[in-house]
């Protein structure tokens, strides 16, 4: 796996586009859920930046992931934690978190993978799930409000 700086916005993107491909494919409803949130602009990536991001993971999965006998790419544990630990900043831990957990969400469904993925990030960044709530975080905090304020206008 390629390295990124800490905490940059190729950093945080590559584990939100793990997280895409986790279940084994990008799923519309996932695309939606980071146009709806606006995942890609609070990353600190445009689309071409977040594009690059999934390209290149999905290169160094071909030569680093463990391929299963159905044929899918797996990471193990080990490649997992190498990835989360180019997230230093507690806030931005939490913020990844939460993007990620939204990818999760946006189908309704949890798949294996991301179940492993999601419980090794908690773990590995020793995050409890209502530290990610919308409102644990600051940066979300004033998008729920915005959001629930469209709502009920």
């Amino acid at each position: 796996m390629r390295h990124y700086p800490s905490d940059s916005p190729e950093a945080m993107g590559r584990l939100v586009a793990l997280t895409l491909m986790a279940d084994g494919a990008i799923d519309a409803s996932e695309l939606r859920q980071l146009d709806h949130t606006d995942t890609i602009r609070r990353l600190g990536l445009d689309e071409a930046g977040f594009d690059k991001v999934i390209h290149d993971l999905c290169n160094d999965m071909l030569t680093s992931a463990h391929r299963t006998p159905a044929g899918q790419l797996e990471l193990d544990v080990d490649n997992i934690d190498l990835l989360l630990a180019e997230v230093q900043h507690p806030l931005l831990r939490k913020q990844v978190l939460r993007m990620m957990l939204d990818v999760v969400n946006a189908d309704s469904r949890l798949s294996g993978g991301e179940a492993v993925l999601v419980a090794e990030a908690m773990k590995y960044w020793e995050i409890d799930l209502y530290e990610v709530a919308d409102n644990a975080i600051p940066s979300l905090r004033v998008r729920s409000k915005a959001r629930f304020s469209q709502a009920h206008a």
